[in-house]
């Protein structure tokens, strides 16, 4: 390390790495290696995928205008650097408690549970039933418990729904339920709700 320098009445240090192993110096958390082969595994497939889903177009095209060009670069250095971060962390020190902060990750599958479970009930019940069902469970599910959070998850839902449908008439499936409605009702339902 230099002797500090004097600007403009400020004392500024200068450092200078002295060897490679404080230049790459990293602070690990538990799961890290889990992550780091996950990550390698995930890029070595999208590689072995690149073929399949992109091409190089052989006519007159521009090299940096073909369809594989930056997908190939980008899986490329998912690899590259997957490959460096899964060497770093595999010749690192163990850190105890990684199952314990993988078991952590696992339990955000939960949402993506009740995600599949409000995509695959939609063209059952219809969005907007669907949707102040799924968001007064989340509400309770994540501890708003109270009337007031009750409403909000209420009207947030049935804003939601009403926009999407009603006003930016997104095509979502009508619910088969809403055949069991009178007529008048019946027609609301199928455009806007």
């Amino acid at each position: 390390m230099q002797p500090p320098r004097q600007i403009s009445g400020e004392c500024l240090r200068v450092s200078r790495v002295q060897t490679l192993q404080e230049l790459f110096k990293r602070y690990r958390r538990p799961g890290d290696k889990v992550f780091a082969f996950a990550f390698f595994m995930l890029s070595l497939f999208l590689l072995t995928q690149l073929p399949h889903e992109t091409e190089w177009v052989e006519k007159r095209t521009n090299w940096y205008a073909q369809p594989m060009l930056w997908s190939s670069i980008g899986v490329l250095g998912m690899v590259f650097f997957g490959f460096l971060h899964l060497v770093s962390t595999w010749i690192s020190p163990k850190i105890p408690g990684r199952w314990k902060e993988v078991g952590f990750w696992l339990q955000s599958l939960e949402f993506v549970v009740y995600f599949l479970i409000y995509v695959a009930i939609v063209p059952q019940l219809g969005y907007l039933p669907s949707t102040l069902f799924f968001c007064l469970f989340l509400a309770v599910r994540t501890g708003f418990r109270t009337a007031n959070m009750l409403l909000y998850a209420a009207v947030f839902a049935c804003v939601t729904a009403i926009f999407f449908r009603g006003f930016l008439q997104v095509k979502i499936p009508a619910g088969a339920i809403y055949d069991y409605l009178p007529e008048p009702l019946r027609g609301i339902a199928l455009i806007y709700l």
